[in-house]
């Protein structure tokens, strides 16, 4: 199997949620992903990397790194706020499509709902009535019409905690309402986290799966996490996404049952966080990178 890995700001805690400023300037983050012994990137919120392609392509062609995607997270229960989404993601596709990158990975506006911010890795089942799934697979195959039509680019949907797809029963919801055409971007990490498990899911969406998201899950945290009712973001501060080989995921059986499904491309290591330590994000990137060596990627 040929898997390249990739790394992404949201390492550095670079996150689209309001009111989390970015700590690193893009500089030094690219200048560390690329140290850390990755070769590719994805773009982190729209204006955190520059926007005009001849700036970033230069930026990324001196460290030797690939834009491969961005994740864009649109709101897909509410039409109104909807139709402004699709702009927004329209503007990311434009983008990325003059430095030639492979996906957009669209998700739902994750973290801005109260009760599922507060229910993050806690629920089960799905939080939508059929009704509602009909009009917001409606809404992503919409999008990923228009990305292909104007873009060329292929889109690849991201089940995320705190959002409205988050468990694995509202990813099956979703999915088997979607185009053909819109893969799945599996987070190993949130997947777990949501109570599912990364092998059973390689299982049940096979070649659906076109994008990978390496992110560990630590069961203790987890636990602890629920018991108490910590909330998203707080489970993030307190360590819920650990580095890579710290906790359940089963990363060389991730790995070795994509391959033999045929997967390639490209896996993008993601280590969540909200610290105060600077020099976490590069020291965790490192080991990171070390643990996948050893796995052999």
């Amino acid at each position: 199997m040929s898997i390249q890995i990739a790394s992404a700001p949201v390492s550095w805690g670079i996150y689209e949620f309001e009111g989390i400023e970015p700590r690193f300037t893009y500089a030094t983050v690219l200048d560390q992903i690329a140290e850390a012994g990755y070769t590719g990137t994805e773009l982190g919120p729209y204006g955190y990397l520059p926007t005009e392609p001849d700036t970033l392509r230069r930026e990324l062609e001196t460290r030797n790194l690939r834009l491969l995607s961005a994740f864009v997270p649109v709101p897909l229960t509410d039409e109104r706020a909807y139709k402004i989404g699709i702009q927004a993601a329209l503007k990311v596709g434009r983008l990325l499509s003059a430095l030639g990158a492979v996906y957009i990975v669209l998700a739902d506006d994750n973290g801005k709902v109260p009760e599922l911010v507060a229910r993050a890795g806690q629920r089960t089942g799905s939080v939508l009535s059929n009704e509602a799934w009909g009009a917001v697979a409606e809404r992503v195959n919409r999008i990923a019409q228009h990305l292909r039509a104007e873009t060329g680019l292929a889109v690849v949907f991201h089940h995320h905690c705190a959002g409205c797809v988050e468990t694995p029963d509202e990813t099956r919801a979703l999915f088997d309402r979607l185009d053909d055409a819109v893969g799945l971007c599996l987070d190993t990490g949130h997947w777990h986290y949501a109570g599912g498990d990364a092998l059973a899911c390689i299982a049940e969406y096979g070649e659906r799966i076109r994008h990978l998201h390496l992110k560990d899950c630590q069961p203790e945290v987890a636990r602890a996490c629920r018991a108490e009712g910590k909330n998203y973001f707080q489970a993030v501060e307190a360590g819920v996404f650990c580095p890579l080989g710290q906790g359940e995921v089963d990363f060389a059986g991730v790995l070795r049952a994509l391959g033999e499904r045929g997967y390639s491309g490209w896996a993008v290591v993601e280590q969540d966080i909200l610290t105060d330590d600077e020099g976490a994000p590069l020291r965790y990137a490192r080991a990171n990178r070390d643990y996948l060596r050893r796995l052999g990627y």
